[in-house]
């Protein structure tokens, strides 16, 4: 995949975006040891993790508010490198940040929750784990709240080949070269990321579209139509080579559902056909 020439460093920017909790999980070796006895292993054959505070709703909010974040940024950049940093196109940056912030005030509420009511939780763990529960596993609440972070860091993205080192011209050249191959291959990742995307929402589009044998219509959410909405709008923000083969595709897909209706869609064999056959004719244009 070929791509024109473009300026990725003035298009676009890295985030890195760090949540940590505390996960309220504790090995607990004396009934590991237990199960192995009451089982005759003649080796630790597994290991009992319990929830210290099992039924906390209050920290159960935190956890499950921190998987919806990470799912959020995820979908709204690009991946770059192992290191966790992700590419944010200037055209999305706004509203990225506006909702970054967002989420980053939801998560200090919710922590904030969790810690005021931590006291009270210990005590309703004394009842819920019975034998299973130990004072000593539960730090103190100004060391639990050390354990939550919500943090982020935004950094340019480097032009390919700038080495600024006084090194000789041939090391310096393999250093560009090195470079310049890898940043090639994490633009390729990354637009082989977003393309993904749009296949995987098409080809289920297309399974669900598609009625059954007896000519009933397959189930779906309405989540079919709002997903693929929202990813066109991404699909403009994050490409991030102006691919003019993924904009056509960002159009065709655009078009396939401009106007329809997710009850239409559910009621009408006509329109399901429709939708089906615009979407099938998109998978048939590209190379996956």
């Amino acid at each position: 995949m070929t791509y024109a020439p473009f300026n990725l460093s003035t298009s676009a920017m890295l985030v890195e975006l760090n949540i940590s909790n505390w996960t309220a999980r504790k090995l607990d070796k004396k009934v590991s040891e237990e199960v192995d006895a009451s089982k005759a292993t003649k080796t630790r054959a597994g290991n009992y993790h319990k929830n210290l505070l099992a039924g906390s709703q209050a920290l159960d909010a935190v956890i499950k508010y921190t998987n919806n974040a990470r799912l959020w940024h995820h979908k709204q950049t690009l991946p770059w490198s192992d290191s966790g940093s992700r590419i944010i196109t200037m055209e999305n940056f706004l509203d990225y940040k506006t909702q970054l912030s967002e989420c980053e005030t939801n998560y200090n509420r919710l922590v904030n929750n969790f810690l005021a009511a931590y006291p009270t939780l210990i005590s309703a763990a004394a009842f819920q784990l019975g034998d299973l529960f130990d004072r000593n596993e539960y730090p103190e609440p100004d060391l639990i709240a050390k354990k939550f972070r919500f943090s982020y860091l935004f950094s340019p993205l480097p032009n390919a080949g700038d080495f600024r080192v006084d090194i000789g011209e041939q090391a310096a050249k393999e250093l560009v070269d090195q470079y310049e191959s890898t940043f090639n291959n994490r633009v390729q990742d990354a637009m082989q990321d977003i393309w993904g995307r749009v296949h995987d929402c098409l080809t289920h589009m297309s399974d669900r579209l598609a009625d059954k044998e007896d000519g009933e219509r397959k189930g779906f959410h309405k989540t079919l139509l709002s997903n693929a909405s929202e990813l066109i709008d991404l699909m403009q923000k994050l490409n991030i080579t102006k691919d003019p083969k993924l904009e056509a595709a960002r159009k065709d897909l655009s078009q396939a559902i401009l106007g329809v209706e997710i009850d239409e869609l559910k009621e009408s064999t006509h329109v399901r056909k429709h939708v089906k056959s615009q979407v099938d004719e998109i998978l048939g244009k590209f190379d996956w």
